[in-house]
C-alpha cells in the first residue's frame, strides 16, 4: 500500500492572470477556501499518510498555508528553488526535488492544480507493484494530451499532443511511480520549449517496459483558467449536496 503522494506545485498560474499575481494558483479562493484545500482534503480521504508539497513560486505563501487552513493535513513542503535552483525548469523537475523526501518506495504523484475523486486516489493507492503507472481518462480532445500507445495495460510509447488520431484515452497527471522514475528524470534532456518533462521521463521507462495504465473510475478536474473557478465550485456544490 503506497502511503506517500508528492504534489507538485510551483509554477507561476500564468494562465490566472492577474488572480496569481501575489500568490500561488492552487491558493485561490474556491467558495471561501483555496483551492488546494480541496485537492489535498480528497488526498486525505483517500488515506495517504504523507502529503509533500512541492513549493516554488510564493513559497512563503505556501507556508503560510500549511500553518492555517492546511495545519489539518500531513504536509512536508519542499522548495523546488532551494533543491534545484531557479534556472530548470518543467514537470521532471519537481519529481527530483522531491527525491530525499519520498526515499526508495513507490509514490503517488498528482498536480497540486487537478482534482480527483477519493475513489480514484485509493486506487492509486492500491497499485505499488513493480511497474509505474499513469491514469488514463476518455477525453473527445485527445490531440490537446499525452496519449499512450498501449498493448492491453502495457504502455508501449507516449505521444504528447498526437497530431494523428492514436486514441480517446488520455493521460491526465495522476501517476504512480517507482524510485525508478528518478533516474529517468536526471536523464532527460531539455524538450523544444525549453523544459524537462516528465513525460519524456515516462516514455524512456514506457520503452523498457515497465509503466501500465489504469482507467479512470470518476472524474478530473483542472484549475488552470479563470473561468475554472466557477467550474469547481459548481462541481463542489453539487458534490455536497
Amino acid at each position: 500500500m503506497i502511503n506517500k503522494i508528492v504534489i507538485p506545485a510551483a509554477g507561476k498560474g500564468t494562465r490566472m492572470l492577474d488572480l496569481a499575481e501575489d500568490k500561488p494558483k492552487h491558493l485561490i479562493d474556491v467558495l471561501n477556501k483555496p483551492f488546494l484545500y480541496y485537492v489535498l482534503k480528497n488526498i486525505q480521504g483517500a488515506g495517504y499518510q504523507e502529503m509533500i508539497l512541492v513549493v516554488g513560486h510564493h513559497a512563503d505563501k505556501m507556508v503560510e498555508f500549511a500553518k492555517n487552513e492546511g495545519s489539518e493535513f500531513p504536509i512536508t513542503i519542499i522548495n523546488q528553488f532551494d533543491v534545484m535552483g531557479t534556472e530548470k525548469y518543467g514537470t521532471a523537475i519537481p519529481i527530483l526535488a522531491a527525491q530525499e523526501a519520498v526515499g526508495d518506495e513507490n509514490f503517488v504523484c498528482i498536480y497540486g492544480d487537478n482534482i480527483y475523486s477519493m475513489r480514484d486516489l485509493a486506487a492509486m493507492r492500491e497499485l505499488g507493484n513493480g511497474s509505474s503507472c499513469i491514469s488514463l481518462l476518455h477525453v473527445d480532445n485527445p490531440e490537446k494530451y499525452g496519449v499512450p500507445i498501449l498493448d492491453g495495460e502495457l504502455v508501449k510509447d507516449f505521444v504528447e499532443k498526437p497530431k494523428e488520431f492514436i486514441s480517446n484515452w488520455a493521460s491526465i497527471g495522476c501517476y504512480e511511480f517507482t524510485p525508478e522514475i528518478f533516474e529517468a528524470c536526471e536523464k532527460v534532456e531539455k524538450s523544444e520549449r525549453g523544459e524537462y518533462e516528465l513525460t519524456d521521463a515516462i516514455k524512456a521507462l514506457a520503452k523498457q517496459g515497465k509503466v501500465k495504465s489504469r482507467k479512470m473510475l470518476d472524474y478530473w478536474l483542472d484549475f488552470g483558467n479563470p473561468d475554472d473557478i466557477e467550474k469547481v465550485a459548481n462541481f463542489l456544490e453539487a458534490e455536497n449536496k
